[in-house]
């Protein structure tokens, strides 16, 4: 291409030198625009899809909240089987999770994620149908090994199909769903609140045997993970996945190569399930690093109280002077909108501040939520201003909550574990968090009885605050790197090298939201 002058006010135009060589390059130009878009949206239908699971756990935990009150009412139960049904699921579900690491690495990713959809709804429907007590734990317990299978086997899937730029929103997105969830439970609760205490908390239960159609179109959309593929030598399979969720074609191959390498096909070596065990209770320092990280910030995310804050916060409306079922359930809607449309902003920020400047914000917050709710119940109960206190640190709790903590517990414990071990050491994680919850959820309302509503939340506050301790010296900044640069970042002994923030860095953070 020339350059020619045009004679009137020196203004320059340009000539056509080689015109199909300008015409080829801007072809070449357009088509890798449309691919980009087109495998962005794949991946992004992709991680919805695979994220429905999650919906199923956060209409459990928010319908609960709620149906409880009726089940209390219909079943005649006593507040320590209250405490057990509402707990057992969290600890049922770690035998989910446990299993979920081989499971999915037996039949894939994928089909886990269908089983436990299926164990999940037989779960639901027994609920539903409940006549007794008995028959209602039976029920709770499947919905419990389903919810461990999906907590667990969700973000793995979405991080090792998803493009390193875009990693963090979509591995959040199971997150989004549980928020979702959460909101649709307590909207379900307030919606069938006028039915007759025998039919009403049925209803609530059986609504969620509704995803489960979603969920069977999704099996015929998304693929196989990739990495999954390349474990199990089917390398043709995994190129073709790799070539539909990559931004760029002409990285694929070489993508490719680094996931073979992650996986020990260049050594023709292959990680048997004793051998990953015996990895994982017998650690290298690198590994070690990434159990402590992994696992200690899925139980952080839990013993600061959320599930409490989310099944019993008619509970500690209640406490706070709300009176009245309809009352004490519209309050709970407040929570699940607020939980939603934060978790929505973090989806924003997460690949453009990164996790670490997020995560202090979450911790930071909810400390001051946890000590602000503590006071209100303690000091200011039973009037107009203790409610709508207490109804704004609650909000603000899952509003910190969900903008760090809540998604990005996942999105790190899906990225920093090596291909060879990242679906067991994810189960562990999540058998971390589930327990954690479980503890929580079944201990909540013996210890509000001794120290009161208030006192216990001067407690998580405290934990809330150790939390942000935690972060700062445990979590590292992943954002914009690949898996497996991650895992050699951790392996160099450096995890906090060229990704860490310090706390002041926050401040730019809080000015831009």
């Amino acid at each position: 291409m020339g350059i020619q002058e045009n004679g009137n006010g020196g203004v320059l135009k340009y000539k056509r030198m080689d015109s199909d060589g300008m015409e080829e390059d801007v072809a070449v130009l357009c088509e890798e625009k449309r691919n980009d878009m087109s495998s962005r949206k794949y991946v992004l239908v992709c991680a919805i899809f695979a994220s429905l699971n999650s919906v199923l756990l956060g209409y459990d935990v928010g319908v609960m909240s709620g149906a409880i009150i009726f089940i209390q009412q219909d079943l005649n139960i006593t507040e320590v089987q209250e405490e057990v049904l509402v707990g057992i699921l969290s600890i049922v579900s770690l035998l989910g999770s446990l299993a979920g690491g081989r499971t999915s690495d037996a039949i894939g990713r994928k089909w886990t994620m269908a089983f436990a959809a299926i164990v999940f709804q037989s779960g639901a429907l027994i609920m539903s149908l409940a006549p007794d007590f008995k028959v209602l734990m039976i029920g709770r317990f499947l919905a419990g090994i389903g919810i461990g299978f999906g907590v667990m086997i969700a973000p793995v899937y979405i991080a090792e199909i998803s493009p390193t730029v875009a990693r963090g929103s979509f591995t959040s997105f199971p997150e989004i769903f549980i928020n979702l969830g959460i909101l649709l439970g307590y909207v379900s609760n307030y919606a069938f609140s006028g039915l007759s205490p025998h039919i009403n908390w049925r209803v609530m239960l059986g609504v969620g045997i509704l995803p489960s159609v979603f969920i069977g179109i999704a099996l015929f959309v998304i693929p196989e993970s990739p990495r999954w593929l390349v474990m199990k030598n089917r390398i043709d399979e995994a190129r073709l996945v790799l070539l539909k969720t990559n931004e760029n074609a002409n990285e694929v191959e070489e993508r490719l190569a680094e996931i073979q390498l992650a996986a020990g096909h260049v050594n023709a070596e292959k990680y048997e399930e004793k051998a990953v065990w015996r990895e994982l209770l017998n650690p290298s320092p690198g590994v070690r690093r990434m159990l402590i990280t992994g696992c200690g910030i899925q139980c952080f995310q839990q013993v600061t109280g959320i599930d409490a804050t989310v099944y019993y916060s008619p509970t500690i409306f209640k406490d706070a002077g709300i009176k009245g079922n309809t009352q004490l359930l519209a309050a709970t809607v407040a929570v699940g909108f607020t939980k939603t449309i934060f978790i929505l902003i973090a989806i924003l920020l997460i690949d453009k501040v990164g996790r670490k400047p997020l995560l202090y914000v979450s911790t930071i917050g909810m400390t001051t939520c946890l000590f602000g709710l503590g006071l209100t119940l303690s000091l200011l109960g039973n009037g107009s201003v203790g409610i709508k206190l207490a109804i704004l640190c609650v909000c603000g709790n899952v509003a910190f909550f969900s903008v760090g903590i809540g998604p990005i517990c996942w999105v790190l414990t899906s990225e920093i574990f090596p291909l060879r071990l990242r679906a067991q050491a994810s189960a562990l994680g999540a058998v971390g968090s589930r327990v954690s919850s479980g503890v929580v959820a079944m201990s909540f309302l013996s210890v509000s009885r001794m120290i009161t509503v208030g006192g216990t939340f001067f407690v998580f506050a405290a934990i809330s605050a150790l939390s942000v301790a935690f972060v700062h010296k445990c979590v590292p900044e992943t954002k914009g790197k690949s898996l497996e640069e991650i895992e050699m970042m951790f392996q160099n002994d450096r995890p906090q090298q060229g990704g860490e923030l310090e706390l002041e860095d926050v401040k730019h953070l809080m000015q831009t939201q």
